[in-house]
């Protein structure tokens, strides 16, 4: 952290102050909510939270100090505010993996260099030495990303050693269709969430969600059976007639 880069004593100030007046504007706003789904209540908490986390952040980069709290957010997008009849469409797409088993990855991407000797990798940087593609997991990947297309590597990653991570689908709504090659070189970088039509995300954590939430339902079930009884599960030896 360099001494330029750290803001001064007054921004810091300032930081908190507004960090106040914005807890005052959600107070006040809770207080005169006309329901359940206020957007002014909506409003008013994205700006405490905007002011929060600027605060933080500064807070850090002056005096390497951060705030006890932090403000939670759900992972539910803003409202939409796009077109109603949107003519072009943007597909944003991001899947994570983890390289789980390095000996089947190289393995599988000597394979393919053998069945076709002039595949290239295509991987950033991976194009030099296609021979070193059995000792090398840059070249490997870039190997396997150039022969076969992302849905198919999503549908085989346990074959090529790979392990899904997090996985999230955009659909973004446009008022026209880009021009070729205008955003190529930065694709992301105006993706604009107000804009997005529908979404679709994957993540283990739903999966554990979903387990605790059969675990509560079969506690409580467990609970209301009369005392001596008890919820077999349908495997269990000795439950069949």
């Amino acid at each position: 952290m360099s001494d330029a880069a750290q803001p001064s004593a007054a921004e810091v100030r300032a930081a908190a102050e507004a960090v106040k007046a914005a807890l005052d504007r959600h107070l006040e706003a809770v207080e005169r909510r006309s329901g359940e789904d206020d957007p002014a209540v909506f409003t008013a908490f994205n700006e405490l939270a905007a002011a929060a986390e600027e605060y933080d952040e500064l807070l850090y980069e002056a005096y390497d100090e951060v705030t006890p709290f932090e403000i939670p957010g759900d992972g539910s997008l803003p409202a939409y505010t796009g077109p109603e009849n949107p003519s072009a469409l943007s597909v944003l797409i991001r899947r994570d993996y983890s390289v789980a088993e390095t000996r089947r990855l190289l393995a599988q991407a000597e394979r393919i260099v053998e069945l076709d000797p002039d595949a290239e990798p295509a991987v950033n940087g991976a194009r030099a030495e296609i021979a070193g593609v059995g000792s090398s997991v840059h070249t490997a990947l870039g190997v396997l990303f150039g022969e076969f297309e992302p849905d198919e590597i999503a549908s085989r990653h346990k074959e090529f050693g790979l392990e899904e991570g997090d996985s999230t689908l955009w659909v973004t709504a446009a008022d026209e269709p880009a021009e070729p090659g205008e955003w190529l070189n930065a694709p992301f970088d105006d993706v604009d969430p107000q804009r997005v039509l529908c979404r679709f995300d994957v993540s283990s954590v739903f999966d554990e969600e979903d387990f605790e939430e059969e675990e509560d339902e079969e506690d409580e079930a467990e609970e209301a059976l009369p005392d001596g009884l008890e919820i077999l599960a349908p495997d269990t030896p000795g439950t069949g007639r």
